[in-house]
């Protein structure tokens, strides 16, 4: 018997978690697995190990973890990958085979160009578009934003694509924004690189809007996120059907978990005292 646990990040806003389960639920469509589940890192239930023990309590044998993030930040670096040494300590007769995040994908390019068609006709050399991603104390996933950034760039004909974060790390919203507005763009599309709707994009579309009131001589508007999209479904699938790469293995997981498990609360602590 097999599952698949599908993990999302989980948000206060009960709107991005049916999200992620209509999203799940589209996926799995075409899939041939005896069990299917999802869970969530925070602020929802079932949290990862409730997840795992559904699969276990539904007769899974084997336990394909799937991470519905868009990078391979603390989340997909540590948190899973501790909460599965631990599963696996706790249910030895059991394997867990565990998925990579979306990381830098050249199929979502159409997917943003996609919600950037609606504002056709300001696309232009007096446009900007501020790629806002949530934001992470992990290195590699900030600056694979950058990446998608640049590969965006390429493909479309504004001015400039600014990179921006929700939190965490610089340089936030306001001061892409700001970035922009110096610059001397005429019009700003704020794009949201996020999967699912929740506390953040509503909280980017006040800002939004509050820009716009701010600079009335300027159009600033905000694109839609990525949200359910076939093209995205595929690039999770193809996640599905990999072939887990030796660099991927436990040993080299759990190493890494417990690394930057002491890294990343070493940072936390830290950025928490250069907050108060």
């Amino acid at each position: 018997m097999k599952a698949i646990l599908f993990v999302g990040h989980g948000s206060k806003d009960p709107e991005g978690n049916e999200e992620l389960a209509q999203f799940a639920k589209r996926m799995t469509k075409g899939l041939k697995t005896d069990i299917i589940e999802i869970c969530f890192l925070e602020f929802a239930e079932p949290d990862l190990p409730q997840g795992i023990e559904r699969c276990v309590a539904r007769g899974a044998q084997k336990i394909v973890v799937v991470p519905m993030m868009l990078f391979a930040a603390g989340h997909a670096k540590v948190h899973i990958p501790m909460a599965i040494l631990q599963a696996k300590r706790r249910f030895p007769e059991v394997t867990f085979q565990y998925k990579r995040a979306i990381e830098v994908e050249e199929r979502v390019l159409p997917i943003l160009k996609q919600r950037l068609a609606s504002f056709q006709t300001k696309i232009g050399v007096e446009t900007a578009i501020v790629l806002v991603g949530r934001g992470s104390r992990a290195r590699e996933a900030n600056s694979d934003l950058l990446k998608i950034a640049r590969l965006l760039w390429e493909e479309i004909p504004v001015h400039w694509v600014e990179v921006a974060f929700m939190g965490v790390t610089e340089p936030l919203f306001h001061e892409g924004m700001e970035r922009c507005i110096k610059l001397g763009a005429k019009n700003i599309i704020v794009l949201p690189y996020f999967l699912f709707t929740g506390i953040l994009i509503k909280r980017m579309q006040r800002f939004t809007e509050e820009w716009q009131k701010n600079y009335p001589e300027r159009w600033i508007e905000q694109a839609p996120y990525l949200g359910i999209d076939d093209e995205l479904i595929s690039v999770f699938q193809s996640r599905l059907d990999e072939e887990v790469s030796k660099s991927w293995t436990w040993e080299s997981l759990s190493r890494q978990a417990l690394e930057q498990g002491i890294d990343h609360h070493h940072h936390h602590h830290h950025h928490h005292q250069h907050e108060s």
